[in-house]
Parts: C-alpha cells; sequence; structure tokens
C-alpha cells in the first residue's frame, strides 16, 4: 500500500531527497517520478537535473517527464514502494 502524501510542491522535495512518487490515479501499475541527474556517461547535456518516468515494458528506458496543469494542481502525490 502506498502512502497519500500531498501536492506537487511536497513531491518535487521528495524528489530532490532521494524518493520515488507517483500519483494515486495513474493508470500504468509500477510508475513513477524519479530525479535523473545527466553525468559524463549521459547522452543528455542539460546542466540541471530532469524528470523521468521508468518505462516498465521496455526495462530500464527513461522517458523525459513535463508535468500537466493537472498534475501540479493534484494533490495525490505518493511515495511509490
Amino acid at each position: 500500500m502506498q502512502e497519500t502524501i500531498g501536492d506537487f510542491g511536497w513531491a518535487i522535495q521528495a524528489i530532490k531527497r532521494g524518493e520515488k512518487v507517483c500519483r494515486s490515479g495513474w493508470n500504468g501499475k509500477g510508475m513513477f517520478l524519479e530525479l535523473q541527474v545527466p553525468d559524463f556517461r549521459s547522452k543528455m547535456t542539460f546542466p540541471y537535473p530532469y524528470f523521468t518516468i521508468p518505462n516498465c515494458e521496455e526495462g530500464t528506458r527513461l522517458i523525459p517527464y513535463a508535468p500537466t496543469i493537472v498534475d501540479i494542481m493534484s494533490e495525490d502525490w505518493e511515495i511509490a514502494l
């Protein structure tokens, strides 16, 4: 069971602490957000962290995540277990 915590601001802080978060209403089982920080082996060259959603169907492939207004305004964010 996952613990419902709150809003998007809380989710951002949890991600910065290294937690994995998700929304209770997401349809994809096992989907979550985590912080991906590019390093010297990364194909990404952005000098800042970006969000990703692991694609469980394709193994370790990561998909960039841009929050929608619904995600930003929602209060059903929780720690992904």
